[in-house]
This record gives structure tokens, sequence and C-alpha cells, in this order.
């Protein structure tokens, strides 16, 4: 059985589950109706086909999960205490991030995973340009936001070791029609500044030169 049947399989015994939840106990009856409720959804309303573009290595994935929940417990923490510290609110804010993840798969991941974590919510992702918007609990100093684009360049490398290493990147031909044009160049902004003499403005060179100063 090749990985398209197993992906079919595992879908269909997830409605299955699903379905049996949803009735509250299992029998024959709820089983069955369950599997041809699952089967109308995966060919009435087939969901598009997602690129698997590299492969899953398994301690590094469980480096990520052990990292991905000390950094929720950590923020946890850090949530609770801004809000009982007799202070003023924390600053807030909108911080812009640029994600070398290649695969729309693990992008997805990534961003659920940020989402998860208390204090950061994504807010906008520009899949083109790998560019994700994130609004930030606490950005009142500099050393805040160094501690937040520092998580993010961690969690990002963790993910990339777990599922889409250099070695093992394999492109699918879906991978580049959307966004062909901008392959190789992720981060350049391809139209003119306004009021300028027409050159082009380079998001990726302005993120670099500015090295962590955010304020």
């Amino acid at each position: 059985m090749n990985r398209f049947v197993l992906l079919r399989l595992w879908i269909l015994g997830w409605l299955t589950a699903v379905w049996v939840l949803l009735w509250g106990n299992v029998s024959a009856a709820n089983v069955l109706g369950g599997i041809v409720v699952g089967l109308g959804i995966m060919i009435l309303l087939p969901l598009p086909k997602v690129p698997v573009e590299g492969r899953i290595h398994l301690w590094s994935l469980l480096k990520l999960t052990y990292w991905f929940f000390y950094y929720a417990a950590e923020s946890s923490v850090n949530v609770a205490w801004l809000a009982v510290r007799p202070k003023a609110p924390p600053v807030t804010g909108v911080l812009r991030c640029r994600i070398a993840i290649k695969s729309d798969l693990v992008l997805t991941l990534f961003v659920d995973a940020m989402n998860l974590v208390p204090g950061t919510m994504v807010l906008e992702i520009d899949q083109t340009r790998r560019l994700l918007y994130v609004h930030v609990l606490d950005m009142g100093s500099q050393k805040a936001v160094d501690s937040f684009y520092a998580y993010v360049r961690h969690l990002e490398k963790l993910f990339i070791a777990a599922f889409e290493r250099d070695s093992d990147w394999k492109p699918s031909p879906l991978h580049f029609q959307e966004y062909e044009r901008y392959h190789g160049v992720l981060g350049d902004d391809i139209t003119p500044a306004p009021g300028t003499d027409g050159t082009f403005r380079d998001d990726k060179k302005t993120d670099d030169e500015r090295k962590g100063e955010w304020k």
C-alpha cells in the first residue's frame, strides 16, 4: 500500500471516529454510519492535495515537542504574571518575521504552534515572501522584542530539522506554481517604494540591516 492509500484510510478512520464521538457511544451502527458519512465527505467534498516535500526525523520531532511544551508553559507563566503584576498593562504590537520554511504544510504547522503558545498570535501570512505578521503581547522593551525573535528563530530551526532538512528536500511540481516568480528572492518587494526614483525596496536587506533594533 502506498502513501496515498494509507493517507486516505487515515482520513476515513478519523472521520469515522469523529462521527462516533458525536453520537456518544460505540456501536456497529454508529461505526458503519461513520464510514458511510466519511466516504461521502471524501468523495463529494475532496480536499486539495498537500504535497509532502521532506521527511520526518523522529529524534528532531521529539526535541521539537519538548521545546514546544516548554515555550507554552513558560509563556503561560509570563502571561499570568503580566495579568496580576501591579503595573500598567504591557505594550503590545505587531512584529514582522521572515521565515525560511519552504513547505506550505510545514509553514502551516509552524503557525499553528505559534498560535498555541500564549502571548503570540499570527495575524497575517504573506505566503509568497514568507513573511509573518505576529501580534505580541509584550514588546515594551528591546529585550522583550529580542527575546521574541530568538524564540521564533529557535522554533523555526526545530521545525526545519524535524520536517524539511536540505538533504531531504524534494520540491513538488505544485511548489512553484503559485509563487515561482518569488522563489530564490523571498523577502523582496517587487514594487517600487512610493515617492522614490523607481528603485525597488528590498525588505530582506532592510531586515538584515536593522539587526534586531526594532524600536
